[in-house]
Parts: structure tokens; sequence; C-alpha cells
């Protein structure tokens, strides 16, 4: 691979911007200061160095996010502030996007990756990959309300697939869904007359929040998650 491809693919810069590092000698190969752009190099054998800095590349990269309220799940918006604002500079963003969707109000555990395949098996109904939101409601919710979420209840024409309740509280459940319908968790308590005050999701798959703090992020591997 080019050594300024190579660059640009690990996020140092834009080709722009990493041609004007070569130029400025703030480039090295093994250990030497290198001012060809074409400069062939091996991704995974190479010495890259950038101020000082291991340049490693990876083909894949995942990042989870605890994405905090105001923010819209998408790579752009021209009114609305997205998650992508989220994510640091040490991030590297190139071709990154957010694994299934977080309503704007909605807190909690969201996946970044580049890797289209694992995004796919992940959002996929059919792979049953667990997702557990904690949510706080207006009312009380009895046992009949818990029977019909977790039968599966009628959001618009869609019936959803069954799910599981732990209650928390009197006003508090632990909600575990196998699906990501636009807006699904409110709508299904909405579907038993009850209604959404506050949703954060705890875990997505094998991920967890662990200990970590609101819009703080974390690069994880492919092993963590599947």
């Amino acid at each position: 691979m080019r050594l300024d491809k190579f660059l640009v693919e690990c996020g140092v810069g834009s080709r722009s911007e990493v041609k004007k590092y070569i130029t400025n000698n703030e480039i090295y190969v093994d250990g030497v200061i290198c001012k060809d752009n074409s400069k062939n190099v091996d991704e995974k054998k190479t010495l890259v160095e950038y101020l000082g800095r291991k340049i490693v590349y990876k083909e894949f990269r995942y990042y989870k996010l605890y994405k905090v309220d105001g923010y819209i799940t998408a790579t752009e918006d021209k009114k609305e502030k997205t998650v992508m604002e989220l994510l640091p500079e040490w991030v590297n963003k190139k071709d990154l996007f957010p694994v299934g969707r977080l309503d704007k109000d909605t807190e909690g555990l969201l996946l970044f990756t580049n890797d289209g395949k694992l995004a796919h098996e992940l959002i996929s109904p059919k792979k049953h990959v667990d997702k557990i939101y904690r949510v706080i409601l207006r009312d009380d919710i009895g046992e009949s309300e818990i029977d019909c979420l977790e039968k599966g209840v009628d959001i618009g024409g869609y019936i959803t697939q069954p799910a599981k309740v732990e209650k928390v509280s009197e006003r508090e459940i632990l909600l575990n869904i196998k699906e990501g319908k636009f807006h699904q968790v409110k709508k299904m308590l909405k579907a038993v007359n009850n209604e959404v005050t506050y949703l954060k999701r705890e875990i997505f798959g094998k991920l967890t929040l662990e200990d970590m703090q609101p819009r703080e992020v974390r690069e994880i591997e492919k092993e963590d998650i599947i």
C-alpha cells in the first residue's frame, strides 16, 4: 500500500494533510524520515510513525460510546447534532458509522464500526441479539402489562417479538428485546397504555456500559462484541 494511502486509511489525516506531513519530515518509515508519498509499505510489518506515535493499520475498527441526550444517531445532518460529534479526535472516523439507532432523547450504549457485515448481523432480528434497556415510566406497571410486553404487542400494524421484562420498581423495568424498530420501546409501552419518561440502553449483545461515564468512548475488539 502507498504510504499516503496508508496514512489516510489509518485516520492520520486527509490525502492533502498527510502529503503535507510527509513534506514537513514528520513521517518516519522504519526509523527513517520518508519524503516519498508513493513509497510502498506493508501495513502489517512496516513501522510507520507520526510525531513519535506508531501508526497501526486496522482493516476494521470498533468503538463503543456512552451516548447522551440531544444527539441523533446519524453520520451527518444539516439541522441536528449527530453522535459522530461525540467521538473524540483520537478516534479514526474514516468510514465509521453507528450500528442501529438510539433516539435523540435516549441515552446509553452505542456501537460504531466500519465492518458492514458485522453490523448487519447485529441488527438483524434473525440473529436474536439482545438489547436491554432501562425504562422509567410515567405510570406504575402491573403484571398484566408485563405479560403483554413479554408475549408481543401491536405497535402500529406490527406485532413485536416476545420480550423479557424485569421489574425493578413500580415505574422502572429492564426490557430485553431482539429487534430495533423505529421508536420500538416507546411504542411498546404506549401499547400497554403507559409512557416512557427515560430510556437508556445498557446492553447490546455481549457489550455493556461497564463503568463508563456519559460521553466516554472506548476502542474494543471484535471478540468483545460477538
